[in-house]
């Protein structure tokens, strides 16, 4: 992998921020699985959030297959944070930046498995509850939450936020690959 040229795909991206992590430092914990369960209105509802992602460890053991992993964030304003519709509306922008930096992982030969943000919303009905495969697994990407990630503490130890600000959406993909 030439990561100079790689590098210089991603500095051409309006990425917040990127860093190279190993997998293997990653939290992944049964309690962010939880609050999927609990809170999280897509659950059971489609190929990207659980339980149609698998349990955490088969997670954990998917993700850690991959020997390399590349952190993408990107910000966005908004007028007002507590207008949730608004901050959603932001989440396609960050997809697309997500999909440009697959690409160019994939230019340099890697292919990524790719946690994003959020559940999928490629297809307005999805066929998981119906047992039937995913119409776009190429292009699914997994919530990096529905994999019992928490992603916290990686991003506090990198120095980055989670919360930027009050009129600021702080949005980020894992893109796990084998070098």
């Amino acid at each position: 992998m030439d990561k100079v040229r790689l590098e210089e795909g991603l500095n051409q991206l309006p990425l917040y921020a990127y860093e190279y992590i190993s997998p293997e430092s990653l939290d992944f914990t049964q309690r962010v699985r939880q609050v999927c369960r609990q809170e999280c209105p897509m659950y059971g509802k489609t190929w990207a959030c659980p339980p149609g992602v698998g349990t955490v460890e088969e997670c954990r053991q998917r993700c850690l297959s991959y020997g390399a992993c590349l952190i993408v964030g990107t910000i966005t304003q908004v007028q007002d944070i507590s207008n949730l519709e608004e901050c959603l509306a932001t989440r396609g922008d960050h997809e697309a930046i997500t999909n440009q930096v697959g690409d160019l992982l994939r230019e340099q030969g890697a292919e990524p498995y790719i946690l994003s943000s959020q559940a999928c919303a490629l297809c307005r009905h999805c066929t998981y509850p119906e047992g039937k495969p995913c119409r776009h697994p190429e292009k699914m990407h997994p919530c990096i939450e529905s994999h019992g990630i928490n992603l916290i503490p990686t991003l506090e130890a990198m120095g980055l936020e989670f919360t930027y600000s009050q009129d600021v959406i702080t949005w980020y993909s894992l893109l796990f690959y084998n070098p």
